[in-house]
């Protein structure tokens, strides 16, 4: 199976870009934030994004329409607050994001000094760790998938991206943690090498 899932991918590298022999890759490190809520709050209480990171990057291949694909590490952070209970309680789950996107050059291409693109696709997040009391990995769903759209600005060498990304994955399976799909904001910025 192992030996099938590269196969698979060139050949969709292939079907999708036709004629691009010539076509640049481009190695795209990156660090960022992340703000990430939650679709419903927890029973008798609130839930609210707060300020996480990702550190990572991308590989991306094409001229005006291009794939890309990568990893990061990210830490997404929401604080739960209880009418109940107190203090806030403050998780922030770290683990590995992969996502995968297909995006066009609005203004531009890949060899521009100034580039306007827009991007969409999928990606899966596979949960490392989490600091919260009284709380572990194993109750948080992972891996969970999502799908996210976004856009990016090419000024030289450097580039900033935001997207946002709708999971279709519950957070956890466990009652007291019922608070639905996440629901993230990324912004980044990196560099562009051209490889």
């Amino acid at each position: 199976m192992s030996r099938i899932a590269p196969a698979v991918v060139a050949c969709l590298a292939f079907l999708l870009f036709p004629g691009q022999s010539r076509a640049q890759l481009e190695l795209k490190p990156a660090i960022g934030i992340t703000f990430t809520d939650v679709s419903q709050d927890p029973a008798g209480g609130e839930a609210q994004g707060k300020v996480g990171w990702q550190l990572g990057g991308t590989v991306a291949y094409g001229k005006k329409l291009y794939l890309e694909g990568g990893a990061f590490y990210a830490v997404k952070s929401t604080e739960f607050t209880s009418a109940t209970a107190s203090p806030d309680l403050t998780t922030n789950v770290s683990g590995i994001r992969i996502p995968v996107a297909i995006g066009y050059h609005l203004l531009g291409s890949e060899k521009s000094p100034f580039g306007l693109r827009l991007f969409g696709g999928g990606a899966a997040f596979i949960v490392t760790s989490v600091d919260a009391p009284g709380l572990t990995k194993d109750d948080f769903e992972s891996p969970t998938y999502g799908v996210f759209a976004g856009a990016g600005l090419d000024i030289a060498f450097v580039f900033v991206e935001l997207s946002y990304e709708w999971s279709l994955t519950d957070v956890s399976s466990v009652s007291t943690l019922d608070v639905g799909q996440s629901r993230s904001l990324y912004a980044s910025a990196g560099v562009r090498f051209p490889l």
